[in-house]
């Protein structure tokens, strides 16, 4: 065989080699990339429930030990605030808006400023202080940008183009990883991160959240997030909940997104020139009121409300005005300008409504929790579709289907009806303008700089 006939064969298959190579390479990366926001989304959680339990430890020793918080909280409120205007910009509140809104820029600058790598270490440490400062605050909305904001940096990496695909994945892998809930993962994704269903999203979407929450498997083992539920309806007083359940928990939920949105639009103009001492003045405010609720409900509505919830869904009354207390504490948390999501403390806040409807109806206390946490979670975020799935993964309660789809149906309509606009998607706007005004102003520096010259 002719030197020049093997040199021309090896060099044949280098080049299929490496033209498979760079086929695969960018789906390697992708699957490295949701397996990780899975470990990461587990070592979120567990530092944010050691987080909690320091503050509970800390502010429950001691005979003057629970007045502590009046002090510790506006504090922690005010550094977390100064960290997020000024180390970690656009890390404040939840961070699906953040998402929503990266999706809606088509300037890769403008991508990055809501979502990176840098933002997503900021996003974990703040939430964390948050909580370890006893903020009514949860982890899976931050969990949603720091999976965007993961996917989006390892696409970079692995040569990948379709950027709103890849946020829309990252974000459904971590909602997915966070609540151990992957079907409410797709569904958010679908309904609330998007609002379309875009038929070449769906395998990236699915790829990633199947990946991430087989990470979050291995890591934390099969788990329902609020235990196992059945409990289901029985006497006529129990379908009664599904009528309450619904239109007062979409009433609450419109007025906390209602108010969220119109407080917000004037904090900021109030902000304005001195936005830095304005907003850690806020911060200090809002920190001592959270302080002050926590030490009058006992302890109850400091960090996620976890605890609270469970005990609900598992039967077990909570104080009647929890409900109202826990959504003072979440609202002022939200407003504060801190970063931190508002899913878990809404699920405290719908299952202490659910717990006070079913004392006074004299019904299944289980029951009325889970139904409460459906009407009000659909009311605050407006989407039905995720409020239904996400409560039935987190519970298991098969037996009440048909009353949480209702309640969830009907705590969306009483919502929309009340507050047209879905607070998540109007606290988005802000971002993008945000960004377009700051890569104007970029734009605009070195223009004037060469007319200068």
């Amino acid at each position: 065989m002719p030197p020049s006939y093997r040199k021309s064969k090896l060099l044949r298959r280098s080049r299929v080699f490496r033209g498979s190579f760079n086929l695969w390479k960018p789906r390697l990366v992708f699957w490295t990339g949701a397996l990780a926001i899975g470990v990461i989304s587990v070592g979120f959680a567990k530092l944010a429930d050691m987080a909690q339990k320091a503050f509970s430890g800390v502010t429950t020793s001691g005979e003057w030990g629970f007045l502590l918080p009046v002090i510790i909280t506006p504090l922690g409120f005010v550094l977390s605030a100064w960290l997020a205007m000024t180390v970690f910009p656009n890390s404040q509140g939840s961070g699906i808006p953040q998402a929503i809104a990266a999706r809606h820029l088509h300037d890769e600058g403008d991508r990055t400023r809501l979502l990176s790598l840098r933002l997503a270490f900021g996003k974990i440490v703040l939430t964390i202080l948050g909580l370890l400062c006893g903020a009514s605050i949860g982890r899976e909305g931050p969990t949603v940008q720091v999976g965007a904001s993961f996917m989006l940096a390892v696409a970079r990496f692995g040569g990948m183009a379709q950027a709103r695909g890849l946020i829309l994945a990252g974000s459904a892998a971590g909602i997915a990883a966070a609540f151990n809930t992957p079907l409410a993962g797709i569904v958010f994704a679908i309904e609330e991160m998007s609002r379309t269903y875009e038929s070449r999203a769906n395998g990236l979407v699915l790829t990633a959240v199947i990946l991430s929450g087989l990470a979050a498997l291995g890591l934390s083992g099969s788990y329902n997030y609020f235990g196992t539920a059945s409990a289901a309806p029985v006497h006529l007083a129990d379908w009664g909940l599904v009528l309450v359940c619904g239109v007062g928990g979409g009433m609450l939920g419109a007025a906390f997104s209602g108010f969220a949105l119109h407080f917000g639009m004037r904090i900021r103009r109030w902000a304005q020139p001195q936005p830095l001492k304005r907003m850690l003045l806020l911060a200090g405010a809002c920190g001592l009121v959270v302080a002050m609720v926590g030490v009058v409900s006992g302890g109850n509505t400091f960090g996620t409300g976890y605890e609270q919830a469970r005990g609900a869904v598992e039967g077990h009354a909570l104080p009647l005005l929890f409900f109202l207390e826990k959504l003072l504490a979440s609202f002022l948390s939200m407003i504060s300008g801190i970063p931190g999501g508002i899913f878990a403390p809404s699920l405290a806040v719908g299952a202490g409504f659910g717990s006070t409807v079913g004392y006074f109806f004299g019904t299944s206390i289980a029951l009325a929790a889970i139904l409460g946490m459906a009407g009000y979670f659909a009311g605050v975020v407006q989407a039905p579709m995720t409020a239904f799935v996400i409560i039935l993964e987190m519970t298991g309660d098969h037996q009440a289907v048909i009353p949480i789809m209702a309640v969830s149906m009907i705590g969306y309509v009483t919502s929309r009806i009340l507050s047209r606009e879905p607070l998540y998607h109007g606290l988005s706007r802000n971002f993008i303008a945000a960004a377009i005004r700051a890569r104007r102003a970029m734009e605009k520096g070195p223009a004037e700089g060469r007319a200068a010259h």
